[in-house]
């Protein structure tokens, strides 16, 4: 189905990791065994190697995992692990200038930013393209540069892409798998908040540098400079950005069109980050990034028509709020009435609901689901259940 200029833009931003699981805290691959100062570990409930908050590491002679006190605060207060992600070979005196010291601090959310820009990048881009260039006779087959199937073709590409940047946090970079993890594996509650802001921060920054790529494309389609447009609008850009709904559909079919991509999205993740489902090799290995790469094209091919399947606030809302500050007005949220809040508030609902489902049916691990009255006892007792978790993230070292 080719990409009409006046409709809304058919744009995924998937979320990339299943998260790490109570065995799996942090990352996606297994370290090599040659890196064995990594703080992570792939298959060990225990984060070998790695020091408690007790155990604050210096720096010694024999050149060891370089810690100091202000970098160690600070990643103990954003609920990062102790030591940051640091092969052997890359610990040495470089690690003790400032920027070094800042990035060992920051890693995670660094990563995180990193791999979402890397996701919208692509994806914004591939709506540009075939956007910007629809029915362009130099075009081979003259009729622009991209039929839909290239958005598709994009979005899973930066998804892929992605994950394998930002390996080192876990590569969620989607709100709604960082919170889906956090509910359902063991991610420390601490980090949503510096996740969600480097996520956020990446979809805004990428948003601009697609901008600033296509801005005389865009000046050309919308009549001229300074013109920009959101959809119905017959020469609207606005959809590069984030996703606008077709204009028949209610506020119920607008939810549930992102609910239910948005469950399929974490249930399959839920599923390739397994280690006990023989359907997949051990937490998906090196083939996961390729598997999400069909996922999000799949979703794309059967789920992104009637909303863009944004399924992502980072991919959504930062370039959304990107579009306002460039010019695109009022219109970014008041579009498909008041559309703007739905890509927000449904991916949230839909992976949390795709994550129990995967764990009610199939996942046998430690998951909340898999406690008396499916976890509505911890419900009952959240103080309990906060401690409870608070002392076994310590005994663990993840905080």
């Amino acid at each position: 189905m080719a990409h009409q200029r006046g409709s809304p833009t058919h744009d995924w931003a998937l979320p990339l990791d299943n998260g790490p699981t109570q065995r799996d805290h942090n990352d996606y691959f297994k370290p090599d065994l040659k890196h064995q100062h990594l703080a992570y570990t792939h298959d060990t409930q225990k984060l070998e190697n790695a020091p408690t908050e007790q155990e604050a590491p210096e720096r010694t002679a024999s050149g060891n995992l370089v810690e100091h006190s202000t970098t160690l605060g600070v990643r103990t207060a954003l609920g990062l692990h102790p030591s940051a992600p640091l092969s052997e070979e890359h610990d040495g005196p470089q690690q003790e200038l400032l920027w070094s010291r800042i990035r060992l601090a920051l890693r995670e959310p660094f990563a995180e930013f990193c791999g979402t820009l890397i996701l919208v990048l692509f994806g914004d881009g591939s709506v540009a393209q075939v956007l910007l260039s629809a029915g362009q006779k130099s075009a081979p087959g003259g009729n622009g540069f991209g039929p839909y199937q290239s958005i598709s073709w994009g979005w899973g590409l930066g998804v892929m892409l992605g994950v394998y940047v930002a390996g080192d946090s876990g590569a969620y970079l989607n709100p709604a798998i960082t919170f889906s993890s956090c509910l359902y594996r063991g991610l420390p509650w601490r980090r949503f908040p510096i996740y969600l802001l480097a996520q956020l921060l990446g979809g805004f920054v990428a948003a601009g540098i697609v901008y600033g790529n296509y801005i005389t494309a865009i000046d050309t389609v919308e009549g001229g400079p300074g013109i920009r447009t959101v959809p119905p609008s017959p020469t609207a850009t606005a959809g590069i950005f984030c996703t606008y709904p077709q204009p028949f559909l209610t506020k119920t079919s607008q939810f549930f069109s992102e609910f239910i991509a948005s469950a399929i999205l974490m249930f399959v993740i839920f599923a390739l980050k397994d280690d006990g489902n023989n359907g997949v090799s051990k937490g998906g290995g090196n083939w996961f990034p390729l598997g999400l790469f069909f996922l999000i094209f799949g979703l794309g091919a059967c789920f992104g028509w009637e909303t863009g399947y944004a399924i992502d606030l980072a991919r959504d809302f930062g370039p959304r709020l990107f579009s306002y500050c460039v010019g695109y007005g009022h219109g970014v949220w008041s579009a498909g009435g008041y559309y703007f809040w739905i890509p927000m508030f449904a991916p949230f609902c839909g992976c949390a609901f795709g994550g129990f489902l995967y764990d009610l049916f199939i996942y046998t691990g430690p998951s909340p689901v898999n406690t008396p009255w499916l976890g509505l006892q911890r419900i009952a007792h959240p103080q309990k259940t906060i401690q409870g978790r608070l002392r076994e993230h310590k005994e663990q070292g993840v905080v």
